[in-house]
């Protein structure tokens, strides 16, 4: 899967890409994820990415002509399955779109800044809008880091048990249940019983009412 990112400020991403899972992955050559820089398609000797907003206002607005010519020289190399837009008012990230888009080939993110972008960047160059949550962020890199975590993992071989995504949670519409490691005791804390007792069934079915129990009572909007 290749993912190209387009960012005022892609120095940001570096360390989310370079480090643990995600790290891995690019060295096994199952994930491409490249940086690209806005400002190099900016306007004049500055470099002008963005300007004030028509009909005033605070803030300042990405322009479209530097959006527009990064996108047609991608376009131009190879075939994109998405152009995904990071936005508050986005649709909202969850598992089953991160399971969706993790089938996909290519797929470009481009990352909000400022006041947000031209709105005819949405209209016309954008075919996927995507929030991480009803807050605000100073610009989109750290959405589309969390994006490109949350799908890169689910390609296969990227884990090296590939079980480990499939009973994450929300993958079942449940919370993940409780876990537990050595020691069995410690302080008087103790593991569960049924988790000593080498009984898969029952363990299976241990497990499958704790997240029940833990989606109720966490998450009962699931």
């Amino acid at each position: 899967m290749r993912i190209d990112i387009i960012s005022v400020l892609p120095e940001l991403l570096h360390s989310p890409f370079d480090h643990s899972i995600v790290k891995r992955a690019r060295e096994k050559g199952l994930l491409d994820i490249h940086l690209h820089d806005l400002k190099k398609f900016g306007k004049g000797n500055y470099r002008q990415v963005d300007d004030y907003p028509y009909g005033g206002g605070a803030g300042m607005v990405l322009m479209i002509e530097p959006i527009f010519n990064c996108i047609e020289i991608l376009k131009a190399e190879r075939t994109y399955d998405e152009v995904i837009y990071t936005s508050p008012d986005g649709e909202l990230f969850d598992q089953p779109m991160a399971n969706k888009l993790s089938l996909l080939g290519n797929v470009i993110i481009l990352c909000g800044h400022y006041k947000g972008v031209d709105e005819r960047v949405r209209e016309h160059l954008i075919t996927k809008e995507i929030s991480v949550g009803n807050y605000v962020l100073s610009g989109g890199e750290l959405a589309a880091a969390v994006i490109a975590d949350a799908i890169g993992r689910l390609i296969p071989g990227v884990l090296s048990d590939v079980s480990s995504a499939l009973t994450d949670s929300f993958q079942d519409g449940l919370i993940a249940p409780p876990t537990y490691t050595r020691p069995a005791n410690f302080k008087g804390w103790e593991v569960p019983e049924v988790l000593l007792s080498g009984h898969q069934k029952k363990i299976d079915e241990w497990r499958m009412d704790e997240a029940e129990k833990r989606t109720r009572d966490r998450r009962p909007e699931l």
